[in-house]
């Protein structure tokens, strides 16, 4: 439990070396499957490409529950990258964490276990939701959202921006987090005796496959809640 993230300090800011390439690794998972998978299109599809189109299918009824498609359709590349990328992600770290024996130093695991990570995509996602909500509904409408439908709720709704920017991004951590750090005490239990590796093994297993739930989960809520937020700012409600 005495593991360490590998931070080096570049430019004069210090960075998790751990999270740049499991983040470098999860892009590159999620661009191969889709090149691979949309590399020969056939109108009956099968194997990896029926795979990619059911996904598709289902970020389209993401949208679709939360505004209408001539408004939303524009948003599937976003919900469909934001929904893959992070369940890659927080699968990363649950076949096992590698670590360096001699500094402790843990270099595979799930990115989305470090909050600096979490917390800056939730802060691109508020931001595009303003962006896209000034773009879609002009600069006045979308400041007029502010004070309706009473003026009295304008300090609410700009501290709702920064609640939901930081529930966003700690709910994915903290989930991703705690399932590793409980992952990694079985395996610390399983490795320490010989009693160990038979009374942790089947905790372990379970736990790996509850992980894989929660991991499944929070990439889900993460693309909901990114549409939500996109609805409530391209939408008039």
């Amino acid at each position: 439990m005495d593991h360490i993230a590998p931070v080096r300090n570049i430019m004069g800011l210090d960075t998790n070396m751990s999270t740049v390439l499991m983040t470098t690794v999860a892009c590159i998972i999620v661009f191969l499957i889709c090149f691979i998978g949309t590399r020969r299109l056939s109108m009956r599809p099968s194997g990896l490409q029926n795979f990619l189109e059911w996904v598709i299918d289902f970020v389209r009824g993401i949208i679709k529950a939360n505004m209408s498609w001539n408004v939303g359709g524009r948003f599937i590349a976003l919900a469909f990258t934001l929904l893959f990328y992070v369940f890659v992600a927080n699968m990363l770290g649950m076949p096992f964490e590698l670590y360096n024996p001699s500094t402790h130093e843990v270099w595979w695991k799930s990115p989305t276990s470090d909050p600096v990570l979490t917390l800056t995509m939730a802060v691109l996602v508020v931001v595009l939701t303003h962006y896209y909500g000034i773009k879609i509904k002009g600069f006045g409408e979308y400041l007029k959202d502010y004070v309706r439908p009473v003026p009295f709720l304008l300090p609410f709704k700009i501290v709702e921006e920064f609640a939901n920017t930081l529930t966003l991004g700690m709910r994915l951590f903290g989930n991703v987090y705690a399932k590793e750090i409980l992952m990694v005490l079985l395996v610390t239990v399983g490795t320490s005796s010989l009693f160990g590796i038979f009374g942790a093994f089947l905790p372990l297993m379970a736990w790996q496959a509850f992980g894989i739930f929660i991991g499944s989960i929070q990439a889900y809520i993460f693309a909901m809640l990114a549409m939500v937020y996109m609805a409530h700012k391209v939408e008039s409600h």
